[in-house]
């Protein structure tokens, strides 16, 4: 992945991570691999746990422990209703911005 791509993800990954949490509830590592199934190859588990303590902090995601078969209990997180309305807003963002760039990238006004 470029850096042009790693500068645009930085704005972008909070709601991918959303999003992904949407769809059921993931600990870390699980998060991690449904972006790397997404062809997001190059993101560091590290910047997803990061990411993850942010949006906690947030209060965007409630967040559980469950027993793990070997280590330490896992954080299970879960998008809150706060978290969804997060969401909301981002997709409500995301969709101007890919509206604008379009007609950018094709010309238009």
């Amino acid at each position: 992945m470029g850096k042009q791509m790693t500068e645009m993800l930085k704005g972008t990954l909070e709601g991918i991570v959303l999003a992904i949490l949407a769809a059921q509830p993931a600990y870390g590592y699980e998060i991690t691999a449904r972006l790397r199934e997404q062809g997001f190859s190059d993101i560091a588990e590290g910047t997803v746990y990061a990411l993850l303590i942010r949006i906690e902090q947030r209060r965007l995601v409630d967040v559980e422990k469950v027993p793990s078969e070997k280590g330490p209990p896992r954080k299970v997180y879960s998008l809150n209703t706060q978290g969804k309305q997060e969401l909301e807003e981002f997709w409500r963002t995301w969709s101007f911005l890919a509206e604008r760039i379009e007609q950018l990238h094709h010309g238009g006004n």
